[in-house]
């Protein structure tokens, strides 16, 4: 059962919308939250990639801190609703790097590198893929722009 009003215009105001902006808005946290323990941690970007290496990351000079930009750019991109799609899918394939290279333990391990966090976000990053930004976010804003602009 979709919960809906209608407005005094006629528009469908849509409660999801409002699911879907605070789903965004705590995602975007987490992985701004995330990017900047890892930098704080490490102490730079290349320290990133430092910390990678041992891992068993691939290029880990590269990955590492190309992983914090995108965590934190890709937070707030979620944030604003701008590309979810785009961020969405990259953020999934992110996680899914995680889990298979760094959270190596099994469900609910007690040594805290157990998957459960990275394959939340994975789900939570294509739901929004597939859902997008909502009303609330500047895809449906620039999305409605042109087609305005088409429309004319």
């Amino acid at each position: 059962m979709a919960m809906t009003t209608v407005d005094n215009t006629g528009t469908r105001v849509v409660i999801h919308d409002l699911v879907l902006l605070l789903a965004r808005i705590g995602l975007g946290i987490l992985m701004i939250g995330h990017a900047a323990l890892m930098y704080n941690f490490a102490g730079s970007l290349a320290g990133v990639g430092e910390l990678f290496a041992p891992m068993g990351i691939p290029i880990p000079g590269v990955l590492g801190p190309a992983n914090v930009l995108f965590e934190f750019v890709g937070g707030i991109a979620m944030i604003v609703g701008v590309a979810v799609p785009i961020v969405g899918v990259i953020m999934a394939l992110n996680m899914v790097g995680a889990w298979v290279l760094v959270h190596t333990s099994p469900l609910y391990s007690m040594d805290n590198n157990g998957p459960e966090l990275v394959i939340a976000i994975a789900l939570l990053s294509l739901v929004l893929a597939v859902t997008g930004s909502g009303r609330f976010g500047l895809d449906h804003v620039l999305g409605t722009r042109r087609r305005a602009r088409v429309a004319q």
